[in-house]
């Protein structure tokens, strides 16, 4: 790929071929991806509760809601870059691509290295905030302290994958995500326990083997993107475009922050759940605690077509072929009502074996978890079919509205059928509240779709909307709309 647009399908092109079948191809490694990056957390997890106890794993559950409410806050920036980098790969405008690549870097190291530094000096406070129990505490503040220090080439490695997704790129993004999970898991008993040549560190140890995985990752990706020559590189006259470009940089946090905010939305509606579930007792959270962390496995097809659909979607808005993105949001919802529903009818098929993986086959808790999936699990596959239209809209720029339904359908149902509701019908009003938000979201998602005005919206002001063929600046004219939709760009 090279900045005049050449006229074979190009590696990375997302504009053109079966769209089913890209799709899918595309999204797969995407949910590799997350499958690996949960079973990280849940084998890091074992390692650090088998050889530390209970109050190390306490430390590391503190410590990694702020990371996660870290992460969630430059989400949305990154989401910004990544559409922004799609569509100008959609639309051949690599100096243009290039040019957002070099400001959202700039931005993203800024904010990042703001993050490590103020969380190193307020570990304290930050602990405090949250209520971190006191036997914890200390083992918090050192496992935080390293994952502060860790923050920046998190970031960095989380920006690169995303700009490559967005320029057409999955399976990279995979390989290296692969490689930072396997050194984190294989480290992590080693620095904690000081085997072999390795010095025992402690907690401090698992925190120490994620700065290791992360940074080792985040460099072999950089020196592979630089090697292969990769058109989004920054070199040589280049390397000018790392100072940020203030319109630009205005576009991407306009754009960003709002997707951010959705992350905090959902983060917010689980924290009133759960502390309304915590009010019912010991078995109740324990079996609610067990059916969320499977639901975390259930959406992932959701995220990973979602992901797919955003990028795919964002590369043809770039190139004006509109008359792809109905067919683009139709296959992600095809998608999703197979995995997703796959998921959820293996989950109901063989729940009490799944449930007795967590939980002594006799316990109380299992009858209970088995009926909070079989009340609350099938809402996920609405809520994925959400996720789906909310990717497509976001191509184009529409941020806000998404949010908006997030917080109505999320904030308002969801939390508010939990709490009001439970004089009704008692504690049935936390399991039905899920659905209830889920089906909210769906139905506002689906008449924004339909209805609104997104195909009018813009992430720059010069990108077409849809039935708009202006010229790309490289002296080739976008397709027009009404061209046959599996032509390749030529």
């Amino acid at each position: 790929m090279d900045d005049k647009m050449p006229t074979r399908r190009r590696t990375g092109d997302l504009t053109s071929g079966p769209i089913p079948r890209t799709l899918l191809l595309f999204a797969l490694p995407v949910l590799g991806s997350n499958v690996l990056q949960s079973l990280n957390g849940s084998i890091n997890a074992v390692w650090v509760g088998r050889f530390l106890g209970e109050s190390a794993l306490t430390a590391t559950s503190n410590a990694n809601l702020v990371l996660f409410l870290i992460l969630g806050t430059v989400f949305g920036i990154g989401m910004a870059a990544t559409i922004l980098v799609a569509q100008s790969v959609g639309a051949r405008d690599l100096p243009e691509a290039r040019r957002i690549v070099g400001t959202s870097a700039t931005f993203f190291f800024l904010i990042s290295a703001i993050f490590a530094v103020c969380g190193w000096v307020w570990v304290d406070a930050i602990l405090n905030t949250l209520g971190t129990p006191a036997d914890a505490l200390p083992l918090a503040r050192s496992y935080l302290r390293i994952i502060f220090v860790a923050v920046p080439m998190t970031n960095l490695l989380s920006f690169v994958m995303t700009v490559l997704r967005g320029a057409g790129d999955s399976r990279t993004p995979f390989f290296f995500m692969a490689l930072a999970v396997v050194l984190d898991i294989v480290l992590n008993p080693l620095l904690i326990r000081g085997i072999g040549p390795f010095p025992e560190l402690g907690i401090a140890g698992s925190a120490t083997a994620t700065l290791i995985g992360q940074t080792v990752s985040v460099i072999a990706i950089l020196i592979v993107l630089y090697v292969r020559k990769h058109p989004l590189r920054l070199a040589g006259a280049n390397l000018a475009l790392l100072r940020p470009d203030p319109t630009l940089l205005r576009i991407i946090v306009f754009k960003g922050v709002p997707m951010g905010l959705q992350m905090i939305v959902v983060s917010a509606a689980a924290l009133t759940v759960m502390g309304i579930v915590n009010s019912y007792g010991s078995q109740v959270a324990a079996a609610y605690g067990i059916a969320a962390q499977l639901w975390t496995y259930i959406q992932m097809p959701a995220l990973a077509i979602g992901a797919a659909v955003s990028s795919m979607a964002a590369q043809n808005v770039g190139a004006g072929r509109w008359d792809r993105i109905g067919r683009i949001a139709a296959s992600g919802v095809g998608f999703n009502l197979v995995l997703t529903g796959a998921l959820v009818a293996v989950l109901w098929l063989f729940d009490r074996s799944v449930l007795s993986l967590f939980l002594s086959s006799d316990s109380v808790a299992i009858d209970i978890a088995a009926h909070i999936n079989n009340v609350a699990s099938w809402s996920f596959i609405l809520f994925g079919i959400t996720i789906v239209l909310f990717a497509t809209v976001r191509a184009t720029g529409a941020v806000m509205p998404p949010l908006i339904i997030l917080v109505i359908s999320v904030l308002v149902v969801r939390t508010g059928f939990a709490y009001f509701m439970r004089g009704v019908i008692g504690e049935e009003a936390l399991w039905w509240s899920f659905p209830a938000g889920s089906i909210t979201s769906l139905v506002l998602a689906a008449a924004y779709y339909r209805f609104g005005r997104w195909r009018t919206m813009h992430m720059i002001e010069d990108r077409p909307a849809a039935g708009e063929p202006p010229d790309t600046g490289l002296g080739v004219p976008r397709q027009r709309a009404n061209m046959a939709p599996e032509t390749p760009n030529g």
